[in-house]
């Protein structure tokens, strides 16, 4: 059996995506150590920002007329493709970023989408993918940046509709508590929300190893 990592945060070890991807791979191994784990990182080596462009260009040039370029976008859109398709179990570690996905997570998706013989392909079918979502603030309810979150819809769309996955959810807000001082106030609530979304995330590795 093979699990599919994907990481996408811009912040290293400060992490808080990576670290409840942590957690799901923590409960994994622990039931599954033998089992494959392929790992991709988008934020600190993203896709080239012109390879869907280059690819989906490709797609309008007849293949003996194709440059190196082109040839390459087409490869590695198939390989993210493939990598994929090979994958038995998904797990996507993707921050809100300016109110939705950040450009490395869409340059995947796109490259992904290029790479399929069919753009609606189920490429996910039935298989059980965890994404997890991490927010600097809070976007719930009542709150006044209610609405603002544009990525968690967008990816159950691509994901869960679109390639059919079976698809688990963790979010973790607050994660700026103690970075910004201007969420101080909100440490007590901060930290309540952490401690969920941990408990989620290792049940979901649990699961994902069943």
């Amino acid at each position: 059996m093979t699990l599919l990592r994907i990481d996408a945060s811009i912040l290293g070890p400060a992490s808080a995506s990576s670290e409840l991807a942590d957690r799901v791979l923590d409960s994994w191994t622990a039931v599954s150590p033998d089992e494959t784990v392929v790992t991709r990182h988008l934020g600190s080596d993203p896709l080239p920002s012109d390879a869907w462009a280059t690819a989906v260009g490709a797609g309008y040039t007849p293949e003996d007329q194709r440059s190196e370029a082109q040839r390459a976008a087409v490869a590695l859109a198939r390989e993210l493709r493939d990598e994929l398709l090979a994958a038995d179990r998904v797990v996507l570690a993707f921050p809100l970023y300016n109110w939705g996905v950040s450009q490395h997570v869409k340059t995947w998706i796109d490259l992904v989408i290029a790479g399929s013989d069919d753009p609606s392909a189920r490429l996910l079918d039935g298989k059980p993918v965890v994404l997890l979502v991490t927010r600097g603030g809070s976007y719930a309810p009542g709150t006044p940046k209610e609405g603002w979150d544009h990525s968690v819809d967008y990816l159950r769309r691509v994901v869960g509709e679109v390639w059919g996955a079976d698809l688990t959810v963790v979010e973790r807000e607050f994660t700026l508590v103690g970075v910004n001082p201007a969420l101080d106030r909100f440490a007590e609530e901060g930290a309540r929300l952490k401690e969920r979304a941990h408990e989620e995330a290792a049940a979901a590795g649990a699961a994902l190893a069943r």
